[in-house]
């Protein structure tokens, strides 16, 4: 099939906006920082919450923290006859136990779902952490993740990582397999059987 020149002008004007939609929509996503919000990744919510833990600022780690999880932060106080202070003093992570910013991976989003691994130091262990996007910024989401709502952005790296270590060697059958079994000779015999 031939273009008439109209047909191709067409084309070139089409691909031309095409073009122009793409680069608009491109600068508008590099947008200066200073018009973004402050914690608009998982990444720097955690950040957020690591410093008002250690700041001790109750009221900066309740905006840290989803709605869903300042619920079941005042019924975990409730349960353990506990100031709602105490019990969100840590952050509702061990990962803050770090005298320093902890390492932080693996950042994943998707929705308005999104989780980061954080180092455990007093554990040895990656925690994967969940946020949720709300009221304009990520914010921890344990409450969320206790009551079932919380959709994971995806599987970890420490998870992917422990899944690959299992795959490339799988447990084997036991070295002696007969160990510790119960051999029977014959056929079992019914014990309540009339003997002839």
């Amino acid at each position: 099939m031939r273009l008439t020149r109209t047909g191709r002008l067409s084309l070139k004007l089409a691909a031309l906006m095409s073009a122009g939609v793409a680069l608009f929509a491109f600068a508008a996503s590099c947008g200066s920082s200073s018009t973004s919000p402050v914690a608009d990744t998982p990444t720097e919510a955690y950040k957020r919450l690591y410093n008002a833990v250690k700041a001790k600022n109750i009221d900066e780690i309740k905006k840290s923290m989803t709605k869903t999880s300042l619920e079941f932060a005042e019924m975990a106080a409730q349960r353990q006859n506990k100031t709602l202070e105490n019990v969100l003093e840590n952050g509702f992570t061990a990962t803050t136990f770090s005298p320093s910013m902890p390492e932080i991976r693996d950042e994943r989003v998707k929705g308005v779902f999104g989780s980061v691994e954080v180092w455990n130091s007093k554990d040895s262990v990656w925690e994967d952490l969940p946020f949720v996007f709300e009221d304009g910024s990520f914010k921890l989401a344990v409450g969320e993740l206790f009551k079932g709502s919380f959709q994971t952005p995806g599987k970890g790296r420490d998870r992917l990582e422990k899944e690959a270590a299992n795959a490339a060697n799988p447990p084997g059958p036991p070295v002696n397999g007969m160990a510790n079994t119960n051999m029977m000779q014959g056929p079992p015999r019914n014990v309540n059987a009339k003997r002839k």
